[in-house]
């Protein structure tokens, strides 16, 4: 069980808890400090476990597939991993506010100035639920056959069923569940994949290249490992904002980063010693070749579960997401239309049409607006030393955050800016920017979080400070 996992508290003169189990009723309304409990180690185990998925594999893969020898690709592996150090951080906000990550982002870009980025965020959120619940189904569905029932159609809207099910009732019974699901569930997928890294790195081919990768096969490779890091900035502070305010502000950083620098990495080194050595074209099937009968039921196994971890947080968070939106009703409520778009998105991609490609496609190219959004979020937060005035932040109009008509002038030119130099150097199959070719083929999308922050820093710093 998760250290003080029951806090009864009260609401409206009745007892409410953030109990596994038990609907949580809070949304983005701040946690009082009476209610908060836990300890950082809870953040280790969220990151851990929803990032033990099969992405990160796939991942591994494909920056072989752009040209990587097997050390040139593992390298790129840590470095991404190490992004999670910027994850970490980002749930500082949550400790000291007590409030979910796009309710704070509001002092960065404006009450007003906030919303579409919400709107980019709960389109991320879902879309990346739909991707996972996707794999898992027809993760589940191999396995159906794997156990002699080829049932067809009837055998993927089951394995869908169950898919969703195990997603959307844990994100349905809120913070508790999600962290007490998150730190069990990683106990038994980090056993299977530490057996399948054990299965699949000896036969790793580590002799170099015949041909020395170019800007373009490293940059897209780097894109590829910092994009789903990239894709969590939005929602650190929703699984830290239960967390007493005298919790370590350091250990919170180092255990969110450690949790998702260990998953990532090994899972990525698994990708990449498994594109040495099988066609990776279908990473699930290419994987599969490389593992001994007994242990392939078990693999698929892992597939489905790695995909619920992930999508369990994606959905939570886009329950909270659409109450920052403006949807008047309780985050359980809010959950049931999250659910529903992903079960649309999900039969489409399974029954209707193959969209998933397009879908993946999609969202990389959203990695021009996050980047930019991470570089403006993480330099507010710096510059304020994450302390926020929490009533502006919760205001409808006027108050700290409202600026000029809801709109941060300093925020918006950082994004605008980061937003420019990310599209214009942006290599992807949707969108290739005009200095892509100039710059030899590389693609510098995640630069723009850089330049973000660097505008913000130099256009706010006189006017943006802690709260005393």
């Amino acid at each position: 069980m998760l250290e003080h996992e029951t806090v009864p508290v009260t609401t409206g003169g009745r007892t409410a808890t953030d109990e596994v189990f038990q609907v949580e009723e809070h949304g983005i309304d701040p946690i009082p400090d009476a209610e908060r409990h836990g300890g950082a180690k809870d953040v280790f185990w969220l990151w851990f476990g929803s990032n033990l998925t099969f992405t990160y594999v796939i991942n591994g893969a494909l920056a072989v597939a752009f040209g990587l020898s097997f050390w040139q690709a593992t390298a790129v592996v840590v470095l991404g991993g190490l992004s999670f150090l910027a994850i970490g951080a980002a749930g500082l906000s949550g400790v000291r506010t007590g409030t979910a990550t796009l309710v704070i982002s509001r002092a960065a870009f404006g009450r007003r100035g906030n919303w579409p980025a919400g709107l980019l965020n709960w389109i991320v959120s879902i879309g990346y639920t739909i991707v996972n619940t996707v794999v898992g189904t027809l993760a589940l569905e191999a396995f159906f056959t794997d156990l002699g029932w080829n049932g067809g159609h009837a055998a993927r809207a089951l394995a869908l069923a169950v898919t969703l099910a195990l997603t959307f009732v844990v994100a349905l019974w809120g913070h508790a569940t999600v962290q007490f699901a998150e730190r069990w569930m990683a106990y038994v997928l980090a056993a299977g994949f530490a057996a399948l890294l054990v299965l699949v790195l000896p036969g790793a081919d580590t002799s170099a290249p015949a041909a020395a990768p170019g800007a373009s096969g490293w940059s897209l490779a780097f894109v590829v490992m910092l994009a789903g890091p990239f894709s969590y900035l939005p929602m650190p502070a929703d699984y830290t904002r239960y967390l007493p305010r005298t919790t370590s502000l350091r250990a919170v950083t180092w255990s969110g980063a450690l949790g998702g620098f260990v998953s990532s990495v090994a899972l990525g080194v698994a990708g990449v010693a498994a594109a040495t050595q099988a066609d990776m074209t279908d990473a699930v099937a290419g994987t599969e070749s490389l593992l001994p009968g007994w242990f392939q039921p078990l693999f698929l196994a892992l597939v489905l579960g790695g995909s619920v971890t992930n999508s369990i947080i994606t959905l939570y968070s886009s329950s909270l997401n659409l109450q920052v939106l403006g949807i008047p009703w309780s985050r359980a409520r809010a959950i049931v239309i999250s659910a529903a778009v992903t079960a649309a998105g999900s039969l489409g991609a399974l029954f209707l049409t193959d969209f998933t490609t397009s879908l993946l496609s999609f969202l990389s190219l959203l990695i021009i607006v996050f980047a930019p959004w991470g570089g403006v979020f993480l330099a507010d937060m710096v510059l304020r030393r994450c302390t926020y005035d929490s009533a502006g932040l919760h205001a409808d109009t006027g108050g700290a955050y409202w600026y000029r008509s809801g709109w941060h002038p300093a925020g918006m030119t950082a994004l605008l800016a980061g937003l420019a130099f990310s599209a214009l150097t942006c290599d992807s199959e949707l969108w290739t920017g005009p200095l892509v070719a100039p710059l030899g083929g590389a693609d510098l999308t995640l630069l723009g979080a850089v330049v973000s922050a660097l505008v913000y820093v130099l256009l706010a710093r006189r006017t943006v400070a802690p709260l005393q």
